[in-house]
């Protein structure tokens, strides 16, 4: 009888058993297991940049003119903003409602103490130009940056669109380019149980799985917006668009579950492409929309970013109007575009946040031992919503045509 290798699914679900166990019983050893993970986020950001661009000059190098790029373009950033709002607006709903900052009885911590963070900055138009616009393409590319990837990209394949049998001998060239990363990528993803069962074992035996009882109140209240955000408003919007959602969950089970488990979006995402491709997406949407969602769509960090700001507030007794919270929507709104790609972005945002309405810096101290817990639902969250987002765009797109 022919041995039949488990799934991906199995192999990263039981990597994080073993890493349970392994980080509870064998504290000493488990500890140094977390170079498993690093390798395996080092290989994911060794074929991020070539990956993105080249799907994304492919992507929009078949979109063939201007016009299409603006009008999948325009469709795709409207439909991040509304569901960007509707994360925010959940967030402040949920943490308004079950008011978790009340049951944490805070201590305020000594000004010496430090977050390990960056000092918060208010908004500067200039710095997220400056962070939009490459002033070197390699450069971007080596700093991981997608954003300023996304942006020469855009240049790149609508230049190489518009100049006939020439640029498309260049978009051949760099389709066959994003095929050989693909395969480099299934590669990666044959480690991927290894980093994961390494990560969750560091996790658990730094911190304890005691760790999440003090924090249960906040971190289920979390979920449950999580939770209500996926199965209630991205169903309803697949629903309204007569898109399958748990036919498309199907297909993307994989992704997300690497990025739970990674607690790394970035990490899920050559999987999530290609898993879109096969659920049926045009390799033309899916090359443009899930590039530009990892910077513009990430809908589990905008509901953590209100969520836990306001948690704070309370926690602090600091009292935030309607209209306080009203503003701190379109500040995250416009200031999260400015973060992407950078590590703990999400923090970084909050503290930027809690600056601006004179909420105690301190509080981010609050956040920091837990934000692997979090991390792992909002990397989860910003892949179906991307998912969602990548099949409503190619509805649309299919409708016109």
């Amino acid at each position: 009888m022919k041995f039949k290798k488990p799934s991906l699914l199995l192999q990263i679900f039981l990597g994080m058993i073993l890493g349970v166990a392994v980080g509870y019983f064998w504290k000493d050893f488990a500890l140094s297991l977390h170079i498993l993970s690093d390798i395996f986020l080092r290989l994911i950001k060794m074929i991020i940049a070539p990956l993105v661009f080249s799907v994304l000059v492919v992507g929009i190098a078949k979109v063939g003119d201007f016009k299409s790029v603006g009008r999948i373009g325009i469709k795709t950033l409207l439909y991040f903003t509304c569901a960007a709002v509707i994360a925010l607006l959940l967030g402040i709903l949920l943490v308004n409602i079950f008011e978790p900052g009340k049951n944490m009885i805070m201590a305020l911590p000594s000004v010496a103490e430090q977050t390990g963070m960056e000092a918060a900055k208010g908004f500067d138009a200039k710095t997220f130009i400056e962070h939009l616009i490459p002033t070197s393409i390699a450069d971007a590319m080596a700093k991981n940056e997608i954003l300023p990837i996304v942006i020469f990209a855009l240049f790149f394949g609508i230049a190489a669109a518009s100049i006939g049998k020439k640029g498309k001998e260049v978009a051949d060239f760099f389709d066959s380019i994003s095929h050989i990363m693909f395969k480099v990528t299934n590669y990666v993803m044959a480690f991927a149980p290894l980093g994961v069962f390494g990560a969750i074992a560091a996790v658990v035996a730094k911190q304890g799985i005691g760790v999440l009882s003090g924090y249960f109140y906040l971190i289920s209240e979390f979920y449950l917006g999580l939770l209500i955000f996926v199965f209630v408003v991205l169903y309803l919007i697949c629903k309204v668009c007569k898109i399958k959602f748990f036919h498309l969950l199907s297909f993307i089970k994989e992704p997300v579950l690497l990025a739970f488990s990674t607690a790394s979006s970035e990490a899920a995402m050559p999987k999530t492409i290609e898993s879109l491709e096969k659920y049926g997406c045009p390799n033309r949407i899916v090359s443009f929309v899930i590039p530009l969602g990892y910077s513009f769509n990430l809908d589990g960090s905008m509901l953590y970013m209100s969520f836990a700001t306001i948690f704070l507030a309370q926690a602090y007794k600091v009292p935030m109007t309607v209209g306080d919270q009203i503003t701190m929507l379109l500040v995250l709104l416009i200031t999260s575009k400015g973060m992407a790609g950078i590590p703990r972005a999400s923090l970084v945002v909050i503290a930027g946040m809690l600056d601006y309405f004179h909420i105690p810096a301190a509080g981010i101290l609050l956040l920091l031992g837990i934000d692997q817990v979090f991390d792992m639902g909002r990397a989860a969250t910003n892949v179906v919503g991307n998912a969602v987002a990548t099949a409503v765009v190619a509805k649309w797109e299919k409708s016109d045509d």
